[in-house]
């Protein structure tokens, strides 16, 4: 399984932009990353949030659904609450930008993160 947050601070969610894979560069996602053996969905995306972006978040609710990706692995979406830090592109992405719900449109989205972004910006409004 792979984990993604729709992390909201003040009205705004963050969006990520891949740096790799080749295939996914340049391309926008709800960052997160595969759980590891042991760990619980919630407890996965706090840590690759803090690796990935060098910030504590709170697992809120998850997105209901779940979209295919690789061969062997779906992608589940939880809603985070940015708890402390200033989100930095540290791994796999080369930008980041705090979208309103109104601009969640405004990036090239991957798209197994197409319907949890519109889900969650649906439950955030």
């Amino acid at each position: 399984m792979v984990v993604a947050g729709a992390v909201f601070d003040r009205g705004r969610l963050l969006a990520a932009r891949r740096s790799a894979p080749p295939e996914l560069a340049g391309r926008w996602e709800l960052p997160g990353g595969k759980v590891e053996p042991g760990e619980s969905g919630e407890q996965a995306l706090v840590r690759e949030l803090r690796e990935e972006l060098g910030i504590e978040t709170e697992p809120l609710e998850r997105v209901p659904g779940q979209w295919p990706l690789k061969p062997g692995y779906v992608l589940r979406v939880w809603t985070a609450r940015l708890v402390s830090g200033v989100p930095a592109p540290l791994q796999d992405h080369d930008e980041l930008r705090w979208l309103g719900l109104d601009e969640s449109d405004s990036v090239d989205w991957l798209e197994q993160d197409r319907p949890a972004v519109a889900e969650a910006v649906r439950r955030l409004r």
